[in-house]
C-alpha cells in the first residue's frame, strides 16, 4: 500500500530561527500596520542574537528606508529595553546585545537632520522624554546592581548610545541621570584590572560631553571624589590598558634588545646550533609593517581620554598616578603610561589619530609637571620606575637598565618625539607640547637647585639639531600662527640650560659641553636670530620691574647666546694664532678657561610659565574627543 506522506524536497540551505525574525521585523509592510505580538518578542529575546546578521541587514538598509521602518526600530528599541529589566538572564542578556549592535550601526548613519531623526528612529519625537528617561533609569541600576556579566553588557550599551548619538541631545539623558556611582561602583567590583576599561571609558566620554557649553556634572563629580582605594584600582586598570595598547606595537615588530640567555652565551662561543629556539615576532616587510603601524594604537587607546580628565581634575589622582615606586621587573601604571606614550609620538607622524593621543598624553604630562607635589615626586629617586621605550626607528636613545626618576623619563620622551618627527611640514602644537615639558622641568631644577643626573649631552645635541631644523627650513613654516609659541619655550629652554646649567647640571663638565655646542653651532645663531626673533613674543615674559641684567625681549635672549660663542670663539682664535691645531680636548680645556671671564645675565622671568589651561586648547580636545569617540564606537561595536 503507498504511503499518503509525500517527501518534500530539503532546503539548500536552513535559516537560522534568530535570523528570519530579523528579517520579519526590517522589512517594509507597505501600506498595512506592522504588528508584532507578544509571544514574538518574547521568542526575539529568548534566541541567542546572531550579531553579525542583524549588523549586516542594519548596515544594508538606507536612511530614507530606516525613517520608513520607524514603528518597527520604535518598538524594536522599547520592547529592548523592557526585556533588560526581566528576570531571566537569557533574555536580559539578549537584549543587551541586540541594543548595542542595533545603537552602533542605527546612530552613525549619515541622517539630513542627525538629533531629530535619530529620535524619530529610536523613540519618536512626541514620546522621547518617557522613553529615554525610562532607558537611562533601568540602565542605571542594570549596571548598579546586576551580575558581572550584565553589568558589562549595559555598559557596552550606553558607550553605544553615548559615541553614537554624541553630536545629538540624547547624550544628555545621561547627565540628567548621574551614572557616577554606578560606574564607580562597578570599577570597585571588578576582579581584573582589564575589566576597568569600559566602565572608565564610558566615565571619560560623559565627563567630556559638550564641557566647553555648559558645566559638565560628571567634571564636578571627578573634582570632588577622594576614594583613594578607587583611585589606586582605576589607576592599575589604566596602567594594564596601557601595556596591552603598547604590545600591540611590538607584535609588529620587536624592539627589545636580547638579554644574557643559554642561547645567546652558545652563539657567543660558536655553539649556536645547540641554542634552544625562541619564539620570535613575525618578520614583515617594510610596506606590511607601514600599514599597520598606521592603524594603531588600538580602540583601547580611547581610554587616555578618561586618563587626561581625571588627572586635569583631580589632584589626588595625580599624586597616586606618579606616587608609585617600581623595580626593573615590575611595570607600574606610570611607567606603562610613559612607555605607551613613547611608542605613540615614535609613530606619530603616521596618521592625525595618533598625533592626537599623543598630544593628549604630552598634556597629561604637562599637568603633572606643573602641580610642584607631583613634580617633586617626579625628580625623586625614591620612586623610580623603569620604562620600556620604542626603539623601532632610530636614532634609538640610550640603553637605561635600572629604574630612574620619572622626570628621566618624561625627559627621554621630549627628546625622542622631537628627533623622530622632524619633517619639511613641521607639526607644530607636538614640538610646542614637548619644548613646553622641556621647559617645566628645567625651571623645576633651576627653581629648587636640583643636581641631577642624566644623559644631558643628548639633550643639548637635540636641542640645536632643532635649531638646525627650523633654520633650513624656515620657509615651510614661518607663516604659522603656532610658530611664536615654539620660538618662546624653544629659546626658554635654551637659556635657562646656558644661563642656570650650573644650578642643576651634576658637574661642570656638562655644562661645557653645552658651551662646545653652542660655539660648535654659533655660525647658525644670527641666521636664526634673522629667521625667527621678530615673530616671539618672548617679551610679554619680562618681569615688571625693571633689572639691567634681565633678559627682556627674544633679540637679546639671542644676542646672549650668539655673544656666548663669540666669547669662546675670540679665545679660541687667540690659541689658533700662536699656530696651533687644537684637538676636541684642547678646544674643551679653553672653554673650560674661558668659563673664569664668561658673563652671563640674570634669567629672572624665563622660569615662570602659564599654567595649563583647557579653553587655551579647545580645539585639540574637541577633536582627541571626537577622536575618543570614535575609537569607542569601534570598540564596542567589535572592530
Amino acid at each position: 500500500m503507498d504511503s499518503p506522506l509525500t517527501q518534500q524536497n530539503r532546503p539548500s540551505s536552513f535559516q537560522p530561527k534568530i535570523d528570519s525574525l530579523y528579517e520579519q521585523l526590517l522589512r517594509s509592510y507597505e501600506n498595512e500596520e506592522p504588528d508584532f505580538t507578544d509571544r514574538f518578542w518574547t521568542e526575539f529575546f529568548l534566541l541567542k542574537p546572531d550579531t553579525a546578521s542583524l549588523r549586516r541587514r542594519l548596515e544594508d538598509i538606507s536612511v530614507d528606508d530606516l525613517l520608513d521602518f520607524q514603528e518597527q526600530t520604535q518598538q524594536l528599541f522599547r520592547r529592548a529595553v523592557a526585556h533588560i529589566k526581566s528576570e531571566n538572564d537569557m533574555s536580559r542578556e539578549a537584549a543587551l546585545d541586540t541594543l548595542t549592535v542595533f545603537l552602533d550601526v542605527v546612530l552613525v548613519k549619515r541622517y539630513t537632520n542627525p538629533s531629530s531623526e535619530i529620535i524619530t528612529v529610536l523613540a519618536g519625537l512626541d514620546e522621547v522624554d518617557d522613553v529615554f528617561l525610562d532607558f537611562a533609569n533601568i540602565i542605571d541600576g542594570v549596571i548598579r546592581s546586576g551580575g558581572s556579566e550584565v553589568r558589562q553588557k549595559a555598559i557596552r550599551v550606553a558607550i553605544a548610545l553615548t559615541a553614537g548619538a554624541y553630536q545629538t541631545s540624547l547624550v544628555s539623558y545621561f547627565t540628567h541621570r548621574d551614572l557616577f556611582p554606578c560606574l564607580i561602583k562597578v570599577i570597585q567590583d571588578v576582579e581584573s584590572p582589564i575589566r576597568v576599561l569600559e566602565p572608565l571609558l564610558l566615565l571619560g566620554l560623559l565627563a567630556n560631553y559638550n564641557k566647553f557649553e555648559f558645566r559638565n556634572p560628571y567634571r564636578t563629580r571627578l573634582e570632588d571624589f577622594v576614594n583613594e582605594t578607587i583611585i589606586q584600582k582605576i589607576i592599575g586598570g589604566l596602567g594594564v590598558v596601557c601595556s596591552q595598547t603598547r604590545d600591540q606595537y611590538v607584535a609588529i615588530q620587536d624592539d627589545a634588545g636580547e638579554g644574557w640567555t643559554w642561547g645567546s652565551t652558545l652563539k657567543y662561543i660558536g655553539l649556536g646550533v645547540l641554542a634552544p629556539s625562541r619564539s620570535a615576532t613575525p618578520t614583515r616587510n617594510a610596506e606590511e609593517a607601514k600599514d599597520l603601524f598606521a592603524e594603531l594604537p588600538g580602540t583601547d587607546a580611547s581610554v587616555l581620554l578618561a586618563a587626561y580628565d581625571f588627572t586635569n581634575a583631580n589632584k589626588l589622582f595625580c599624586y597616586s598616578l606618579v606616587s608609585q615606586a617600581g623595580k626593573v621587573e615590575i611595570e607600574t601604571p606610570f611607567s606603562a603610561f610613559v612607555s605607551l606614550t613613547s611608542y605613540i609620538l615614535n609613530h606619530a607622524y603616521r596618521s592625525t589619530r595618533a598625533t592626537l593621543y599623543g598630544l593628549l598624553n604630552l598634556t597629561t604630562l604637562r599637568i603633572l609637571i606643573e602641580d610642584q607635589t607631583c613634580c617633586a615626586k617626579i625628580f625623586d629617586p625614591n620612586f623610580s620606575i623603569s620604562v620600556r621605550f620604542c626603539r623601532q626607528r632610530q636614532p634609538f636613545l640610550p640603553s637605561t637598565p635600572t629604574a630612574r626618576p620619572s622626570a628621566a623619563a618624561v625627559l627621554d620622551i621630549a627628546i625622542d618625539t622631537i628627533n623622530h618627527n622632524l619633517r619639511r611640514r613641521l607639526d607644530i602644537p607636538l614640538y610646542i607640547a614637548c619644548i613646553n615639558i622641556l621647559h617645566r622641568l628645567l625651571s623645576y631644577l633651576v627653581m629648587t637647585r636640583t643636581r641631577f643626573p642624566y644623559h644631558w649631552p643628548l639633550l643639548w645635541q637635540t636641542l640645536l639639531s632643532l635649531l638646525r631644523f627650523l633654520i633650513t627650513y624656515a620657509s615651510s613654516f614661518v607663516n604659522d600662527p603656532d610658530l611664536p609659541a615654539l620660538i618662546d619655550g624653544f629659546l626658554a629652554a635654551l637659556f635657562l640650560a646656558v644661563c642656570r646649567g650650573d644650578s642643576f647640571l651634576p658637574d661642570t663638565n656638562v655644562h661645557n659641553d653645552l658651551f662646545y655646542k653652542i660655539v660648535e653651532n654659533g655660525h647658525l645663531l644670527p641666521r636664526f636670530k634673522e629667521a625667527f626673533a621678530n615673530l616671539s613674543r618672548l617679551l610679554g615674559m619680562a618681569p615688571a620691574t625693571p633689572n639691567p641684567n634681565t633678559v627682556k625681549s627674544p633679540t637679546a635672549l639671542i644676542d646672549t647666546l650668539i655673544g656666548v660663542s663669540q666669547h669662546f670663539e675670540s679665545l679660541l682664535e687667540e690659541e689658533r694664532g700662536k699656530g696651533k691645531t687644537l684637538s676636541p680636548k684642547e678646544v674643551m680645556g679653553v672653554i673650560r678657561k674661558g668659563c673664569e671671564t664668561l658673563h652671563l645675565p640674570d634669567t629672572e622671568g624665563l622660569e615662570r610659565w602659564v599654567r595649563w589651561r583647557e579653553i587655551d586648547e579647545k580645539g585639540m580636545l574637541k577633536r582627541a574627543g571626537r577622536c575618543a569617540v570614535e575609537d569607542a564606537r569601534r570598540l564596542v561595536g567589535g572592530r
